[in-house]
Order: structure tokens, then sequence, then C-alpha cells
């Protein structure tokens, strides 16, 4: 039987198997690069179901379903250190949704308040250097989009608390210059920037639940509109941006506690609902 250590990852298939080549130990490898021509279904004795694809059999039960909890968009066989280690999905969903909602109850003004200089201590260390951690965890187990999207909203976050940081000087810089005019623009532009990649993320997502896929199609929404604002000047567009935003930070902890509950922890455990075409 095949082991996790089988799936290629980039490919996100499982390598085809070669009879002819084999390792140092005379034991058989597998060859990334022979064409598949045969996927079969099969019953172990055992009872697990059982997938031939080319001469590799795999457990079907090994592979792992898109899941908002994990932050994993497809069906992909689990690595070896995924097995071992604890999941850092949850952690990076639960410090992306709170740094979100308080900046976007600052968006928003709720109870009047709209200066946004509080959140620079939860961006720098929760939603920044937490969520950038768990990144980083997410490439050995094999999760790439977790990976990409953890690591780059730790960075977000990051770059955003060292904008409204006055150590920075980055709003200094355009005082000097007498060019206040051009900050809101230039903020405009960082936002539309984070708005286009995360509407990349939201294509990868179409097909796996409908929780996962709503948090990223809401955070593009939130993005356009704190750009437009800044672009435009209209306090309605930002808050209406704080109030998608906190939208997509009780999305976020809805797919954290999916990750997060099971039946050996708690009664309330949450089903996907998967998109069509995801199972």
């Amino acid at each position: 039987m095949s082991s996790h250590e089988d799936f290629d990852l980039e490919k996100q298939a499982v390598r085809a198997y070669s009879p002819n080549e084999q390792d140092s130990n005379d034991n058989n490898t597998f060859d990334g690069r022979t064409q598949i021509s045969r996927i079969e279904h099969s019953i172990h004795d055992d009872g697990r179901e059982v997938l031939l694809i080319g001469d590799t059999k795999v457990y079907k039960d090994e592979f792992v379903r898109a899941f908002g909890g994990t932050l994993n968009p497809g069906i992909s066989v689990p690595t070896k250190i995924s097995k071992e280690f604890a999941v850092a999905g949850p952690l990076g969903l639960s410090a992306f949704a709170l740094t979100t909602f308080v900046l976007s109850l600052i968006n928003a003004q709720a109870m009047g308040v709209d200066i946004p200089n509080v959140v620079a201590s939860v961006a720098f260390f929760y939603g920044g250097v937490v969520q950038l951690l768990a990144g980083m965890w997410e490439f050995p187990a094999g999760n790439t989009f977790a990976a990409c999207a953890f690591s780059s909203y730790g960075g977000f976050w990051i770059s955003y608390g060292a904008l409204i940081t006055d150590a920075f000087g980055i709003s200094a810089a355009y005082e000097a210059e007498n060019a206040t005019g051009q900050l809101s623009d230039a903020i405009g532009f960082y936002l539309l920037g984070w708005a286009i990649f995360t509407f990349m993320l939201w294509l990868c997502t179409i097909r796996s639940t409908w929780a996962f896929t709503s948090l990223f199609f809401f955070l593009f929404v939130t993005f356009l509109l704190l750009a437009v604002g800044q672009f435009t000047g209209e306090v309605g567009c930002t808050r209406a941006g704080g109030v998608v935003g906190i939208v997509v930070a009780f999305i976020s902890w809805y797919n954290a506690y999916a990750g997060l509950a099971t039946k050996s922890n708690t009664y309330i455990t949450i089903k996907p609902w998967y998109l069509p075409g995801a199972e």
C-alpha cells in the first residue's frame, strides 16, 4: 500500500508508479513523469476503499478533502508531518479574524471611534507574527494554499501596523513633501493590490466549501471598498468596508471553529457544506 509520501503536492496527484526504477536499497520508487493510464476502485480485505491510480494503490480515506477549518482548498493526501503535528489552520484563521474584527469596527466608526492606531498592537503580534508563523508551519505540512495565504496576510498585518505607527515615518514623509493629498491615493494603491491578490486566492476556493469560499470573496469586497474609499474620500465606502470586514471576521472564526471542534472535545461540531464539484 502506498503512503502519503507518494503524493505529488505540486500537481495535486499521486505519483505514477514505475516498476523499472529502484533506489539504492533496491526498493521500488515512483516517477512523477510517468503517465497515469487508469484509475480503478476496489475494496480492501479490511473493508477500506482503495483507489488504484496507475500502478499505485492509495486508501481513499487517506485523501484530505477541501475544508475551511484547515484552509485546504481541494482534495489532497496529507504529508508525514501533517499526520504527526497539529494543524496550524485554526491558529492562522483566529489571528486573522480577531485583527480584522478590531480594524473593521474602527473602519465602520463603531461608537464614534475612527482612529486606527490601537490596531497596531494586535496587527504586529497576533495578526502579523502569529499568522506568519502559522503560514510557515503549513509549508512542511504540504498545504501550499494555506502557507501562501497565512504568510501573505501575516505580512499584510505587519505592514499595516507599520503604516499607522508614527515611528516608521510613512505618513510624515508625505507631510514633509506637502503631499498629504497623495497619501490617501497611495494607501488606495496598497489596498487595491491586496484586493487583487485576494481575488486570486478566491478563485482557488470555488471548489471547496461555502464557508471557505465566502471568506475570501467577502475579504476581496472589503479590500475593494476600502480602496475606493481612499481614492474617492467617501467615508461611506470606508464604513461599508468596515461592515463587510466584520462579516469576514466572523466567517474566519467560523472556519477556525470548524477546524478546532471535533467529537472528542465538543458536542457542537460543524459539517462542511461543499460547493458543486467539490466532492
